[in-house]
C-alpha cells in the first residue's frame, strides 16, 4: 500500500505536533511531541511549521534515514529522504556524534528551515538528560535547518552542541520499535516513513 504525501495544517497554536509513521508502507502508529515554546520559541516554530507544511514544504513524506540503537533516530530530509538533501542553497553536514568525540568530517549535505537559511542555536538551556527528547541535528554551531533527532537514551555529550526543543509525550513504544530497526552504521533495516504530520 502506498501513502500519498499529505500535511495536516490547522490554525491552532498548540504546542503539540505529531507524526503518523509507516514501516515498509504499513501503518505503525503515531508519535506526538510536546514543543518547548517557552524556552526555544524560534526552534519550536520551525519544527511546527515543517510539521504542518504551511510554507509549502515539510516532513510529511520524508522518513527516518539514520537510526542507531541505544542512541537516536534522525530525520528531517524531506528532499532526498536519505540524509543528503534539503531545499536550500547552503550546504552542511547535519550530524550527531554517537560517542563523546569529534563529529565526522563535513560533507556537502543541504538542509532547510522555515527561515530560508540556516539559523542560529537559540540556546542550550535544556539538556539531553533523558530519553525521548527532540533535538536539532547540525553541522556545528549555528547551522540548524530541518534535520532533527529523537534520543532513546541519555546523551549528555550533546549538551551545548545541539538544541533540545521538545519531547515525545505519546508513542514511545513506536520510537523503540523504530530504534530496533537501526544499526551501528545508522542504516535502518526497514523503510520508516512519516506519512502525515501536523498539530495535535
Amino acid at each position: 500500500m502506498s501513502f500519498a504525501r499529505r500535511f495536516v495544517s490547522t490554525a491552532s497554536t498548540m504546542s503539540n505536533v505529531y507524526f503518523d509513521v509507516a514501516i515498509n508502507n504499513a501503518p505503525a502508529g503515531r508519535i506526538v511531541f510536546k514543543l518547548f515554546d517557552d524556552v526555544v520559541p524560534k526552534t519550536a516554530a520551525n519544527f511546527r511549521a515543517l510539521c504542518t507544511g504551511e510554507k509549502g514544504f515539510g516532513y510529511a513524506g520524508s522518513g527516518f534515514h539514520r537510526v542507531i540503537p541505544q542512541f537516536m533516530l534522525q530525520g528531517g530530509d524531506f528532499t532526498n529522504h536519505n540524509g543528503t538533501g534539503g531545499k536550500t542553497t547552503y550546504y552542511f553536514h547535519a550530524h550527531i556524534s554517537s560517542v563523546d568525540a569529534s563529529p565526522e568530517p563535513p560533507l556537502t549535505l543541504p538542509s532547510q528551515s522555515i527561515y530560508g537559511n540556516k539559523f542560529a542555536d537559540e540556546n542550550f538551556k535544556l539538556r539531553h538528560d533523558r530519553p525521548y527528547l527532540l533535538s536539532m541535528a547540525n553541522a556545528g554551531p549555528n547551522t540548524n535547518g530541518s534535520q532533527f533527532f529523537v534520543t532513546t537514551v541519555v546523551t549528555s555529550w550533546l549538551d551545548g552542541k545541539h538544541v533540545v526543543f521538545g519531547e515525545v509525550v505519546s508513542g514511545q513504544d513506536l520510537v523503540k520499535k523504530i530504534e530496533a530497526l537501526g544499526s551501528n552504521s545508522g542504516k535502518p533495516s526497514a523503510k520508516v516513513t512519516i506519512t502525515a504530520s501536523g498539530t495535535a
